[in-house]
């Protein structure tokens, strides 16, 4: 058992008092967007005076036969806390598949891996699960058509939009959804002021109840960071998701999302790779939006953990690189989860106390550990962690 120090992320949209608060640290006015808990070699964490990487390079079986026979000498995951100020681009991820030959592809074009115009910068997938610490708001996938066009009539811009929205009525599904997402990354001239129209209609119907006003208000709230871009059209094709603490969603590959605020505990597989979709002054690759998003309308789910034994809850996500759990002692004792892996446990509440053969590691919110995969530990105290692991299929 280490002790383990995070690397903070200062990104614009992050805010300036979640993290802080729950590192015990004093807020300033610097943004503190992303806590990093891993080994990613851009960020890594430290392991009592350790980067983290650089003691996985030097003692891999720290990582478990299993991990190592399946990922290689590398941890496959990150845990990292997320909070957001305003709202991130909108973005997928590509599953292995797809990454490993972009990668590949862009490798032999002797693309620069720090080059703006990069879209894979490793091999590896990147499916992620966010749990909500506080309310945490986020578009999760692409809305039925029907229900968009039904959203933009009762802005009133409807009729003035037929040009851009028109295939949500006259397609179906998955078609409809792709055409108009991708017309709408293209907008020039005249069309481009589109999204005006429709933030001027938003603040008419700011105030109304029901899906109507919450849509107006997402207008409102992309337009405020995102001024008359026309990736707002974009993002407004999408289902917007609100998680209450505990609550979680779980991003597989070629799943388009954004953040839009909030704090949380996020888990992923160990990767850079973003395909970005609108809202970024990033490169936006068109050609591989089309190879990696599903436009597949769907109904988000949110996702609650399962009771694994008294004290230890395991949220689904249906992924090999990593597992997460919720451990709640309550003033018991219980038996740390995924033995065999290399673990990350970083708690978010109270005082507890990890054990193991003896030794013992104090650690209050915001404190964090790292866990060799031979190490058989107990958690006690009244607190609450998040636990991440190698997962299993």
């Amino acid at each position: 058992m280490l002790r383990l120090q995070g690397a903070a992320q200062h990104y614009a949209w992050g805010t300036t008092n979640a993290i802080p608060e729950l590192l015990g640290s004093p807020a300033t006015s610097t943004p503190f967007a992303e806590y990093w808990l891993g080994a990613h070699p851009s960020a890594p964490a430290n392991a009592a005076g350790t980067d983290l990487d650089d003691l996985i390079s030097e003692h891999p079986e720290v990582l478990g036969d299993a991990s190592r026979a399946n990922f290689g000498d590398q941890l496959p995951y990150l845990l990292k806390v997320l909070s957001a100020r305003h709202a991130l681009s909108l973005q997928a991820h590509p599953s292995r598949a797809q990454a490993e030959a972009g990668f590949e592809r862009e490798q032999a074009a002797k693309v620069a891996l720090d080059a703006p115009e990069r879209t894979y910068r490793d091999s590896w997938p990147k499916p992620e699960i966010l749990i909500a610490l506080d309310e945490f708001h986020t578009l999760s996938g692409f809305r039925d058509p029907r229900q968009t066009v039904a959203l933009f009539t009762g802005l009133g811009v409807a009729d003035e939009l037929t040009s851009v929205i028109g295939p949500l009525s006259e397609r179906r599904g998955a078609a409809a959804v792709e055409q108009v997402f991708l017309d709408v990354l293209s907008l020039t001239g005249e069309r481009a002021q589109l999204s005006e129209l429709v933030c001027a209609a938003a603040v008419t119907h700011k105030d109304d109840s029901g899906a109507v006003g919450e849509f107006a208000r997402t207008v409102i709230e992309l337009d405020e960071v995102f001024p008359a871009d026309p990736g707002i059209l974009a993002a407004l094709l999408m289902n917007r998701v609100v998680l209450q603490p505990g609550e979680a969603v779980f991003v597989p590959a070629g799943h388009m999302h954004a953040h839009l605020r909030g704090t949380g505990v996020e888990v992923m597989a160990n990767s850079d790779n973003v395909i970005r979709g609108g809202l970024t002054p990033k490169h936006v690759d068109v050609c591989e939006l089309i190879k990696v998003v599903n436009f597949d309308p769907i109904d988000p789910e949110i996702t609650h953990p399962e009771q694994i034994s008294e004290g230890v809850q395991r949220y689904p996500a249906d992924c090999p690189e990593f597992a997460v759990w919720r451990l709640d002692p309550a003033g018991r004792s219980v038996p740390l989860p995924g033995a065999g892996s290399a673990r990350v446990l970083l708690t978010i509440s109270g005082s507890l106390t990890l054990s193991d053969a003896g030794d013992a590691l104090d650690l209050t919110h915001g404190q964090a550990s790292f866990l060799a995969a031979g190490e058989t530990a107990e958690l006690t105290g009244d607190g609450v962690a998040f636990l991440a692991a190698v997962g299993t299929r």
